[in-house]
């Protein structure tokens, strides 16, 4: 619950050096975890868990629509998109290099003696769950694609 501790801080700490910005970006992460707390089965709680998985989400959300403003040419909403996603990103672990992304992989190959793509599915579930938070499912599957081909 570490997530939402550090959210409330960082809401009280924006509203304080008023910061409409951050302010915004920050109440819409709270937004998103209060629904998760309220959801039936969490008893109250948010996981740091899925708190990684909704400010992902969250994330890759504002990146999108940020390319789709900047395609039609509204720069002034990509550039408000953009600082939201990273005052998100604030809050997700540091992703991994390719290089780290690659040996990781490599190794999760190994364990589990896969040696085509017919392994593609054994190899990707064991590497999202091990990867999450620290790297795309996109590049993930890139790369176990390239690895196994």
């Amino acid at each position: 619950m570490a997530i939402f501790d550090n959210v409330n801080a960082g809401i009280k700490a924006a509203m304080l050096a008023r910061d409409k910005v951050r302010l915004g970006a920050l109440q819409g992460i709270k937004a998103e975890l209060l629904l998760i707390k309220t959801q039936p089965g969490n008893n109250g709680e948010v996981s740091d868990e899925n708190a990684l998985k909704v400010l992902m989400k969250m994330a890759k959300q504002r990146k999108e629509s940020a390319a789709l403003y900047t395609e039609n040419g509204r720069e002034d909403l990509a550039g408000e998109e953009l600082a939201q996603a990273a005052v998100i990103e604030e809050f997700l672990p540091k992703m991994m290099s390719a290089e780290e992304l690659e040996a990781a992989v490599k190794e999760i190959i190994a364990a589990t003696g896969a040696t085509s793509m017919k392994d593609m599915g054994k190899v990707m579930g064991l590497a999202t769950k091990q990867l999450a938070g620290k790297a795309e499912g996109k590049a993930i599957n890139a790369l176990v694609r390239q690895l196994l081909a």
